[in-house]
């Protein structure tokens, strides 16, 4: 079992900057890929960006190319994602996931645990 408690969500105005943090506890988290995704209301979840399991290599949906990082410290159980430039459209509840497949995926189906999600709500 792992156990992920995001944090970091909140209100900021359009370009702004938050930093959002996936906390993980449970077995070693370095043996799982990690995603964020988010989910407006009335929409489907969405990927938003993914890691490797030793941070090597990542992905990101072509809405954030650039303007988000995603990134990750193994020793301290944790996955950040920086996100700079904000939208309106970036507004949504964002989820931290791991996936115990070898390769990061953008497919919600992919991903073993899930987190309660934080908010991120980004004004005009």
């Amino acid at each position: 079992q792992v156990q992920l408690v995001e944090s970091g969500g909140g209100l900021v105005q359009a370009g702004g900057s938050l930093r959002l943090s996936c906390a993980a506890s449970g077995r070693t988290f370095s043996r799982y890929a990690s995603g964020w995704f988010r989910q407006a209301p009335g929409k489907e979840r969405e990927f938003v960006a993914a890691i490797g399991r030793s941070g090597g290599s990542t992905d990101y949906a072509d809405s954030v190319k650039g303007r988000f990082t995603i990134s990750r410290d193994n020793g301290k159980n944790t996955v950040y994602l920086q996100m700079n430039s904000l939208k309106p459209e970036d507004t949504a509840v964002y989820y931290c996931a791991a996936s115990s497949l070898f390769y990061y995926s953008r497919s919600t189906t992919s991903y073993d645990y899930w987190g309660q999600g934080t908010q991120v709500t980004v004004s005009s």
